[in-house]
């Protein structure tokens, strides 16, 4: 489990997660985070190759 910005429960419908290809949380991103921040943990997933950031 990933911890978010606020607190560890979800409190709103637009928290994000990130998650590998297997399905597993990678990240969790809270509701105020623009997609666009998330572009560099994103890539980095992919240019990884494996489940962790």
């Amino acid at each position: 489990e990933q911890g978010g910005t606020m607190f560890d429960a979800i409190k709103w419908n637009f928290t994000k997660f990130l998650v590998d290809r297997e399905g597993n949380v990678v990240k969790r991103f809270g509701p105020t985070t623009e997609p666009k921040d998330m572009v560099k943990d994103i890539e980095k997933l992919l240019a990884s190759g494996t489940t962790k950031l």
